[in-house]
């Protein structure tokens, strides 16, 4: 039987979802399956409305391996299991001949547990505020698990995010566990019918499984599989794989942390070993309540001290919880579970942090409500990704987001790879590097055409700290001529804040701000209302996905370096000049292009979008870097004329007023944003 072209399998998937075959949607699919292929890795920009998840999904499919989807965020798992896949394996089957089976799978406390649901949670005295389902009903917790206890009657998956309305974390924390806490499914009662073990066993005999980067750092970090076998992996969303990566590598000890686990030992343990364990939580917040913010480039006498007095205790905990079983204890094998959990995570954040070494960073936070806690992450990650990621598989990564500056060098060496191209160049030290490759296939948007990427170089530069009175000014200047219609992204919460209150004080529009609603609620009035402005900090850069006429101005107030005083980035940056590199590129300014491409990128999401960037920080039109921070956003008419992109965002609003409803008319057809600047500024 002759097998299936990919041209034919892919029209036949775009012609089953009501699309169009788009250029860079063909080559993307052509790129990822030689790459599937020949075994090698690959690193595919495509820009928004490409269809990127038809031109992976096809070729993966059509691969006949299996074959693992990593994606960042909820929503586009969601679109994946619950459209692109269905439909897409729909139109395959009578193409390939056979039917591509897909699961989702997500790590074990994103699952109800039916033990945790029947048996209840295993409780700390001096937690156990209220009998799980029976005391409190009225409160809005109790509420919560009575919603949980019935809808586990009816789910079939038991997957959080299928609840609808969902619940608070602390209501979710009563009915799940984490793997550690799991009791296994040969030693649970409801082994048989787990939610987790169910979605693993679909897993492993599914073609396509869709999971998230988490999970997956935690299948390469831990060295217990928790995925399926497969030998290609693909990584939406990969601009964040780094990111979330490094959260999952990092280590926290914080004291309410180490007394909760105290408690649960104390216990399933003799008085004496339960005594030592809490001298040594006691120890440890002694020392933290003095402790100041910051990074710690060595242990402090008293907190190396306090630490290695905490790691021995816990080993000595842990040592007899194995040995002791209990039997007078209600729902013995849970309650050991959860304190050897407490307890060992203790253990090996403490072990660590005694053992500092070059390669981890180790810092103090103190938040005002939560007191201090003590965090070590490690310096790099691209050393673990190029060993556990890349060594067995073919990888390819994929996002909007991946050539900054003009190249995927700086998102490389991230991921651990080599400048593109010197891996395999022949020399000794490039023979076990990953070779790869990258493209860019585009977009099918005609940035030029539909947008003005405006710099306010008249501006004075941010400083630190203090109001930026003239950046207030162009700010209520913009969104006045714009009609409303504004995305401010700022750089931090209270710059935000003090843009909103400003602006509701000058201005007759609404000025909505994060925070003060849920972000869901906050997007869907802002999509509403094309007069609406709404303001925010960095879920804000990527997160809204509003085309059409309420989005046709896009704020940033500055460009979003690092804070100087972020203890990894600073770290990270050191470490790169140490070795002769400049650190301010490779850590700061990529940091920056990232997040100000992912910003941009708010602008246009459909062909008939039209607006403004604006970036109230001269720095991009002065300073030696701007260029390769502009390199790094969308291929927009560029301009530092405050007077002609008034004049534009005027006429882009009465265009988008005089439209019908659906969609704003294009003021001048055919012209791109730059001509149509210059023809409104009578030149």
């Amino acid at each position: 039987m002759t097998k299936p072209s990919l041209p034919e399998l892919l029209h036949a998937a775009v012609t089953a979802v009501g699309g169009t075959e788009r250029p860079g949607q063909v080559a993307m699919a052509e790129a990822v399956e030689a790459a599937i292929d020949d075994g090698s890795h690959l690193l595919v920009q495509a820009g928004t409305g490409t269809g990127k998840s038809l031109g992976y999904l096809v070729p993966a499919l059509a691969h006949g391996e299996r074959v693992v989807v990593a994606t960042a965020t909820l929503a586009l798992q969601r679109q994946l299991v619950e459209r692109d896949l269905p439909r897409t394996v729909d139109a395959l089957q009578p193409v390939l001949r056979r039917r591509p089976e897909y699961a989702m799978l997500k790590g074990r406390s994103n699952y109800l547990c039916l033990h945790r649901v029947h048996e209840g949670m295993p409780k700390d005295e001096e937690e156990a505020l209220f009998d799980q389902f029976e005391a409190a009903p009225s409160s809005k917790l109790g509420q919560d698990l009575l919603r949980l206890r019935d809808w586990a009657d009816e789910t079939e998956t038991g997957d959080r995010d299928g609840l609808s309305p969902g619940v608070s974390d602390r209501a979710w924390a009563q009915v799940s566990v984490s793997s550690r806490e799991c009791l296994g499914a040969s030693r649970c009662a409801y082994g048989a019918e787990c939610f987790a073990e169910t979605a693993r066993e679909r897993a492993k005999l599914a073609d396509v499984v869709v999971t998230n980067h988490a999970l997956l750092a935690i299948d390469a970090i831990e060295g217990a599989p928790v995925l399926p076998s497969h030998e290609v992996l693909i990584v939406d969303e990969a601009h964040e794989l780094v990111g979330r990566v490094t959260n999952v590598a990092t280590g926290e000890l914080n004291p309410n942390q180490v007394n909760r686990a105290a408690r649960r030992a104390a216990k399933l343990v003799d008085e004496k070993v339960a005594d030592a364990f809490q001298a040594g939580a006691e120890g440890f917040e002694r020392v933290m309540e003095l402790a100041l913010p910051g990074r710690l480039e060595a242990l402090p006498e008293d907190l190396g001290y306090a630490l290695a007095a905490l790691r021995d205790a816990a080993r000595q905990v842990i040592t007899a919880i194995g040995n002791t079983r209990d039997r007078s204890v209600q729902d013995e094998d849970a309650v050991r579970k959860q304190a050897l959990a407490s307890v060992e995570t203790v253990h090996g954040v403490a072990e660590r942090m005694t053992g500092l070494s070059e390669y981890d960073v180790l810092w103090c936070e103190r938040h005002d409500r939560f007191g201090a806690s003590l965090r070590v992450a490690p310096l790099s990650v691209s050393g673990l990704l190029r060993e556990k990621l890349f060594a067995d598989r073919s990888v390819t990564l994929t996002s909007a987001t991946l050539k900054l500056g003009g190249d995927f060098n700086g998102v490389g060496a991230s991921l651990g790879l080599a400048p593109e191209g010197v891996a395999g160049s022949g020399a000794p030290e490039t023979d076990e590097l990953p070779v790869w490759k990258g493209i860019d296939v585009g977009s099918p948007f005609e940035y030029r055409k539909q947008g003005i990427l405006y710099v306010a170089r008249h501006l004075s530069p941010p400083g630190r700290e203090g109001t930026r009175t003239d950046m207030f000014d162009e700010l209520a200047e913009l969104v006045e001529a714009a009609g409303g219609r504004t995305l401010g992204l700022f750089s931090s919460m209270r710059g935000a804040q003090a843009a909103a209150e400003e602006l509701r004080s000058r201005l007759d529009v609404p000025v909505l701000l994060q925070g003060e609603e849920t972000l869901g609620e906050l997007i869907r009035a802002f999509a509403e209302d094309p007069r609406t402005c709404l303001f925010g900090t960095l879920s804000l850069w990527q997160g809204v996905d509003v085309p059409g006429p309420s989005c046709q101005l896009v704020v940033m107030d500055r460009i979003p370096f690092p804070r100087p005083d972020d203890p990894l980035m600073s770290a990270r940056q050191k470490a790169v000049e140490q070795s002769g590199g400049n650190g301010f590129m490779a850590v700061a300014a990529t940091h920056a292009a990232l997040l100000m491409a992912q910003g941009a990128g708010r602008l246009v999401r459909a062909t008939g979008d039209k607006g403004v960037v604006a970036v109230l920080d001269p720095r991009l039109a002065t300073a030696r870097y701007g260029s390769y921070l502009r390199a790094s956003l969308p291929d927009f008419w560029y301009t530092n004329d405050r007077n002609q992109v008034r004049r534009s965002l005027a006429a882009i609003d009465a265009a988008a007023k005089a439209a019908p409803a659906g969609g704003a008319s294009d003021p001048e057809p055919g012209a791109d944003a730059g001509e149509r600047v210059t023809a409104e500024a009578g030149e």
